[in-house]
């Protein structure tokens, strides 16, 4: 603990009776936080909270984030960046790592001893947005209290507690719910937990799959979302077999048109890759060692196997914390514009949040990295500060594969906005391509592959500000450069009416 927080608890117990007075400011409001005022962070006196610090034998913390990812880490820099992190910030994780960049583990983390593949510290947050890097003793530094391997597993909302797996008590005066998300899981009936199946969400998840390709002939990865396009490309670094397969009619269907996703699975196949679309699964075989051998599809027949890789989607992680108030339509916990639940001092961000998505007048929740960062940022200077404005966040998806040294192509590709309405696609794929959404003459949403940086900034602009723009001429644009020129010009025509 720093030298600064031991000062403050010994100045605590010489007032002991001021602090149990103060104590009292803790006690829930059954007021209404999400139509109630903003106070400012001089409303409530640090150093009155930090006598009643001692009061509580050590229980109390004054702000108190529950999860070790993305948003965790960047919302303690904004703790820090407004003075209010030491010996007042807790943050309590399940995993041994102080928060990290997430991302890095379907991508790099994957590459072979050979290709120069990530790991901790380098990839720690904020440095995946140019911040420093936090580590272990950047938290220390910091004075921001962490306990690592303790997850929660248990709130009292009236009495402001967390109880956590080894029996912690934790009283909060602001609560920030960064849990994330879990991997979806296979049921352990059809062989979903045997030996040599993976999933991937932390880090020890990671290390447990690159043990299995160091000695892996034949890889199965299972969905062809973000996280099997990611792993497959990583697996072919490693000169492994490697099948694809998902129940969809084609990769990334959620996003990519019928057209790009063809492009794109053109691409993993002539990186080797065999791709199963429109394939249900029945089972997980094991082999007479108990370790999973194939898989078994729904029409009988079976893909062998000594490794299988299951990327089927996530859930939000909102156990213990259902009782803040779910969002059935989306799932998560249901906040409003500042990241405020139903329930006075509890926060919610990341994945986790069910939130207004203010540009398209709907609620969502978003499992990405952007919406993790920016959630993180935005929740503590509600917090902190008299902001009171509504956050408004613009969609944004990217991926990166096959990056590794050595590789004949490496991809990267980045989408703004929404993906509605009528779409039109201009380039080869050699390397770029450019996909337009259009609705009611209006540009939504647009993705880009393999562009320049000058062209990537252009991409947000357009999808915010969503200018009309004349379809025909777009379609008869000759490159990706021409096409993104027309859709500039339009904007630029609409910001001089």
């Amino acid at each position: 603990m720093p030298s600064s927080a031991v000062r403050r608890l010994a100045m605590a117990a010489a007032s002991s009776s001021l602090s149990l007075k103060q104590g009292l400011l803790l006690r829930p409001s059954h007021t209404n936080p999400l139509t109630r005022p903003r106070p400012s962070s001089t409303s409530l006196p640090s150093r009155s909270f930090r006598r009643c610090y001692a009061a509580f034998a050590n229980e109390n913390r004054e702000y108190v984030i529950v999860g070790g990812g993305n948003a965790a880490g960047y919302a303690a820099r904004t703790f820090v960046e407004h003075g209010m992190a030491d010996g007042r910030l807790c943050i309590v994780t399940k995993e041994a790592y102080a928060p990290y960049e997430r991302p890095a583990l379907t991508k790099a983390y994957l590459f072979p001893p050979d290709k120069k593949p990530a790991r901790l510290p380098g990839f720690h947050t904020c440095v995946g947005s140019g911040g420093e890097r936090q580590t272990p003793e950047w938290y220390q530094e910091k004075g921001i209290e962490m306990l690592y391997q303790d997850p929660v597993k248990d709130i009292d909302i009236e009495k402001q507690t967390l109880t956590t797996n080894s029996g912690k008590h934790l009283k909060y005066g602001s609560l920030i719910i960064a849990t994330g998300s879990s991997a979806s899981r296979f049921p352990e009936k059809i062989g979903g937990n045997l030996p040599g199946v993976h999933y991937i969400r932390e880090v020890a998840d990671a290390d447990a799959l690159i043990s299995s390709l160091g000695k892996a002939k034949k890889v199965v990865v299972v969905g062809g979302g973000y996280i099997g396009m990611e792993i497959a490309a990583a697996t072919v670094a490693w000169k492994l077999d490697t099948t694809i397969i998902f129940p969809e009619d084609h990769l990334l269907q959620r996003l990519f048109t019928p057209s790009l996703s063809r492009r794109y699975e053109e691409l993993y196949q002539k990186n080797g890759v065999k791709i199963l679309k429109g394939a249900s699964i029945k089972n997980l075989e094991a082999g007479s060692d108990g370790h999973v051998a194939g898989v078994k599809l729904g029409d009988g027949s079976v893909v062998e196997a000594d490794t299988v890789i299951v990327g089927i989607g996530a859930k939000p992680a909102v156990s213990p914390f259902e009782r803040v108030g779910l969002n059935t339509e989306v799932g998560g916990l249901q906040v409003d514009g500042q990241f405020r639940t139903g329930i006075r001092g509890i926060f919610a961000i990341g994945d986790v949040a069910a939130f207004p998505l203010k540009i398209y007048n709907r609620t969502a929740r978003v499992e990405h990295v952007d919406h993790a960062r920016r959630s993180a940022q935005h929740c503590v200077k509600s917090l902190l500060t008299a902001q009171t404005h509504t956050y408004d966040y613009l969609p944004y998806f990217y991926s990166r594969v096959f990056e590794y040294e050595g590789s004949p192509r490496k991809v990267w590709w980045q989408f703004f906005g929404d993906n509605v309405g009528e779409t039109v696609e201009i380039g080869n794929f050699d390397p770029k391509v450019a996909t337009f959404w259009i609705e009611s003459g209006k540009l939504k949403g647009v993705l880009l592959e393999s562009g320049s940086p000058e062209e990537f900034q252009l991409l947000p602009k357009l999808a915010r500000n969503q200018p009309v723009i004349d379809k025909a001429k777009l379609q008869s644009a000759s490159s990706v450069e021409e096409a993104l020129d027309i859709a500039w010009r339009s904007l630029q025509v609409e910001a001089t009416v």
